[in-house]
């Protein structure tokens, strides 16, 4: 009897060792908190996902990823190509990266991902993507309606050992309904609104925000680089905008990025106000809230250690127009009144 207690005893304790082992220490809402770089290990068939990008499927990978010195995760995911323009004109595109998956027990809370990389290979190419990460932390800044971003130093090693491994800053973007539940919404996705259907207040500051980085490649109408959220009390409430993907941003200058269609402009750096009309007394306040924010953005740029200070002045060369530009309350009824669509 003694020994059948001690049995009990020593398989409970073993199945309890075994479920606290599976227990993964990743939370996915502090994940997108941490400033630090992850650097992470990819290997699948590169071949294949290059030459699949037109008609995309998942297909197995081996993520590796070192967190710490403490926790070094090696896994299994699955990989998928995403991005209209990136699948057709690059020579890599960026993926959605499903980490969800009974063989990673450590890294399933991260769920299903989507991953930026750099549209072709090499350091100008790398800064584009740098860049552009630096536009979503900027928006961290001045909204907590806005999507959080992980940095990844990512080694992409060929399975089939066809292709040399290269390595490449990338950056993971945090997924729609963790976004959605820290301000207490959910995503609308099957419901066509307008512009001015959504929240006029958010609407107004996403529309000054994408004129300060110079990006158009946005539009409410069709979800183009848009996502729309209700408070969960009041799903009959004007939908809050909040915006994604800046990589076509006069702030980010990438050579590939053009204007959006019909507008007065030739290139992206040119700054166009896609916003409608406002009072001068709701522009001010929206403009208080980025004017109070600029120190703190410029900090962010210049302490970025990943980017050359010739880079670094050029973005905050780009934003000194943006301020200089909207100083006076003349200057603000010009561009977003006099000229608002």
């Amino acid at each position: 009897m003694r020994y059948l207690l001690v049995l009990v005893l020593f398989v409970s304790v073993f199945h309890s060792d075994v479920f606290s082992q599976k227990k993964s220490p990743i939370n996915r809402q502090q994940f997108f908190l941490d400033d630090s770089v992850i650097e992470a290990t990819m290997t699948t068939d590169l071949r294949n996902l290059r030459t699949a990008k037109t008609t995309p499927t998942w297909q197995p990978a081996q993520m590796k990823m070192h967190f710490s010195d403490s926790l070094v995760v090696n896994e299994e995911v699955a990989v998928e190509p995403r991005g209209i323009y990136r699948k057709t004109n690059c020579d890599f595109a960026s993926l959605y990266v499903n980490f969800k998956n009974s063989a990673s027990p450590i890294l399933s809370p991260l769920k299903k991902l989507k991953l930026v990389s750099s549209c072709n290979a090499g350091k100008t190419n790398e800064e584009f993507l740098l860049k552009e990460y630096l536009a979503y932390k900027i928006y961290n800044l001045l909204s907590v309606m806005s999507f959080r971003v992980r940095l990844i130093h990512l080694t992409f090693v060929d399975s089939q050992k066809k292709i040399k491994s290269f390595t490449q800053y990338a950056f993971l973007i945090e997924d729609m309904k963790d976004m959605a539940d820290r301000n207490n919404c959910k995503e609308i996705k099957t419901k066509h609104f307008s512009t001015e259907q959504t929240d006029r207040h958010q609407i107004t500051f996403v529309s000054i925000f994408q004129y300060m980085i110079g990006n158009t490649d946005w539009a409410v109408g069709n979800y183009h680089n848009i996502k729309l959220m209700v408070p969960k009390t009041d799903t009959l409430a004007r939908p809050y905008p909040v915006p994604y993907d800046f990589d076509y941003a006069g702030l980010v200058n990438a050579p590939y990025a053009v204007p959006a269609e019909g507008l007065d402009i030739t290139q992206v750096t040119e700054r166009y106000y896609m916003g409608f009309a406002r009072s001068i007394e709701e522009i001010q306040a929206i403009m208080d809230v980025f004017k109070e924010k600029k120190e703190t953005i410029y900090l962010t740029i210049n302490k970025f250690p990943w980017l050359s200070d010739r880079v670094k002045k050029e973005m905050t060369r780009y934003l000194d127009e943006f301020y200089a530009g909207t100083e006076s309350k003349g200057a603000m009824k010009s561009i977003f009144v006099d000229r608002a669509l």
